[in-house]
């Protein structure tokens, strides 16, 4: 989910909620904002510094608005003001009218930039990757999370990795069989940018569960004793690397297995099924072999995302069969944990349709029909 800055002559269009899609072969890593009282960031033209924050190099804009934003049309300047570029991916990239800069910072180990737009409330990007806007982000979070908890009866003990803007944290606390959820982020800064900028979605710390660890995510679940978690969801990848490297490297997911009881259940995101030349039959047979239980691809719908869907990949340790179609463990709309009222995209019926995949896809996760 790269956010990259955009070159190339474009055609695009604007729409109603202040976005702009465009398609070009030529793309690059260039856009200039120039608002007022901002110096460009050494690392990423489109990230900026402005003042401190908080005593670990936080910084914080208070300006209403973004004064200019420039885009190179073939090596000459071409002026299109207030707009972030969220691309390419296949030649397309996304843009997002911005209204105001709300953050900018960096720590010790990555950028954060956060910004009012037109049409998708605050959008955060994190080391030039769009991580989440409050249009949708409720999408994503749900669905990664009860996509797992939801297909087996009465999980107790749950891992988070990465997920340190705490939506994630706030959809496991709509479980009341949960009695002690881990969440391993290795960076302060996104915890505090969040908390103050996205309460609704920073609520999920608020839950008595939650044990935080400041800690690099994949040398804590390699310090994790095996049996340990009923379920481990995975939302680290932008520090892991491609979603795809990493759910295709043998020892990382042998050590994530080892760390879930018999019948325990793996959630992480996957590749969208439109990415092209679109494959996934390797690591599910992969994730078979070491796993040892039941295997899926699911997918939804997420405006934001490149292509508009994101996959999901859910795996369950040797034991007590799970069907992942089925949910076994569904939500009460009456307990919500710490979140303000029911779930706004994830239902029984929406979870089961995660698993229907169109005829390319189904031929592309597996040569057996009958698997999904």
């Amino acid at each position: 989910m790269a956010s990259l800055p955009l070159w190339g002559r474009v055609n695009g269009f604007n729409n109603q909620e202040g976005e702009c899609v465009y398609g070009s072969k030529n793309l690059a890593r260039k856009l200039l904002l120039h608002p007022p009282n901002f110096r460009s960031s050494s690392t990423h033209d489109n990230l900026l510094q402005g003042e401190n924050l908080d005593h670990q190099n936080h910084t914080n804009s208070e300006t209403d608005n973004v004064k200019e934003q420039s885009m190179i049309v073939n090596g000459t300047s071409h002026a299109f003001r207030g707009w972030y570029a969220d691309g390419p991916w296949q030649g397309e990239a996304h843009l997002y009218k911005m209204e105001k800069v709300i953050f900018e910072g960096k720590s010790e180990f990555q950028e954060l930039l956060v910004f009012e737009s037109a049409g998708h409330g605050k959008v955060a990007i994190l080391n030039g990757y769009l991580q989440l806007t409050e249009k949708d982000e409720f999408a994503y979070q749900e669905m990664l999370t009860h996509l797992a908890l939801c297909s087996i009866p009465n999980p107790k003990k749950v891992l988070l990795v990465g997920g340190g803007d705490g939506g994630i944290l706030r959809e496991i606390s709509r479980h009341s069989s949960v009695e002690h959820i881990d969440i391993c982020e290795m960076d302060t800064m996104i915890i505090d940018v969040y908390k103050q900028f996205f309460p609704d979605i920073a609520v999920g710390y608020k839950d008595p569960r939650v044990h935080v660890h400041i800690a690099e995510g994949i040398g804590f679940i390699k310090s994790v004793p095996e049996g340990t978690y009923d379920v481990i969801i995975l939302d680290a990848f932008n520090s892991m690397g491609p979603s795809a490297k990493v759910l295709s490297k043998k020892s990382f997911l042998e050590t994530v297995a080892k760390g879930l009881r018999a019948g325990g259940v793996m959630s992480a995101p996957a590749d969208s099924l439109w990415r092209k030349g679109f494959v996934v039959a390797d690591t599910i047979a992969l994730c078979k072999k070491i796993f040892k239980g039941s295997v899926n691809y699911a997918w939804t719908t997420i405006p934001a995302y490149p292509s508009g869907a994101i996959g999901f990949m859910l795996c369950s340790t040797e034991g007590p069969e799970v069907n992942f179609k089925i949910p076994v463990n569904p939500l009460n709309p009456k307990k919500n944990g710490v979140a303000k009222g029911p779930t706004k995209f994830y239902n029984n019926e929406i979870h089961a349709a995660a698993f229907c995949l169109p005829s390319f896809a189904i031929k592309a996760t597996d040569d057996d029909p009958n698997m999904f």
